[in-house]
């Protein structure tokens, strides 16, 4: 279904309800996969996947519609995982190194994470990326997004999510080869 009529059916309140079902049938799959990547633990993404919608539900009549409605979903998204990540840090005083191998012992222990070695190898050294690099990363190699809508989702330029993607391959390859 088009943004436009989701929004249509949110914004009438007889169809209100169902609308926003819809929309959340049509996002939550990508949400849920979007913050997985950058949280890792099923059970922290799928509490936040949950409060993401909760917030589209909250503020989507505030939307003016001057992203596409999947880029704004995704924003909100990207804030609550960084913000999750960050409470994570603070909340048990860790360094960052100690998430990141807090995180990576969840990609060995996962049982519904699917991947050969070379895949676990990958993820790990994913991890090992700062959080905003990571995020670039996981939009563009994994979901594919072009920079202009990364750009649109996190608030940075193209030049600059291009900068961080070069390098973060760059930290990639060379965690690969170590």
């Amino acid at each position: 279904m088009e943004d436009q009529e989701l929004l249509q059916k949110i914004r009438n309140p007889d169809s209100r309800n169902y609308g926003f079902n819809l929309l959340v049938r049509q996002y939550q799959q990508r949400v849920y996969w979007h913050v997985r990547k950058m949280v890792i633990d099923h059970d922290d993404a799928d509490d936040l996947t949950q409060e993401v919608f909760i917030k589209v539900h909250k503020y989507i009549d505030g939307f003016r519609e001057d992203s596409q409605l999947f880029t704004w979903i995704y924003r909100i998204a990207t804030n609550e995982c960084l913000s999750h990540l960050n409470k994570k840090k603070k909340r048990f005083f860790l360094p960052i190194e100690d998430v990141g191998h807090q995180l990576s012992a969840k990609i060995d222990s996962s049982t519904d994470l699917d991947g050969d070695e070379i895949q676990r190898a990958l993820q790990k050294a994913i991890l090992k990326l700062p959080d905003k690099q990571r995020l670039v990363f996981n939009m563009k190699y994994f979901d594919d997004l072009p920079y202009e809508t990364i750009s649109e989702i996190t608030k940075t330029s193209v030049g600059a999510l291009k900068a961080s993607f070069h390098h973060a391959v760059k930290k990639i390859e060379g965690f690969l080869d170590q």
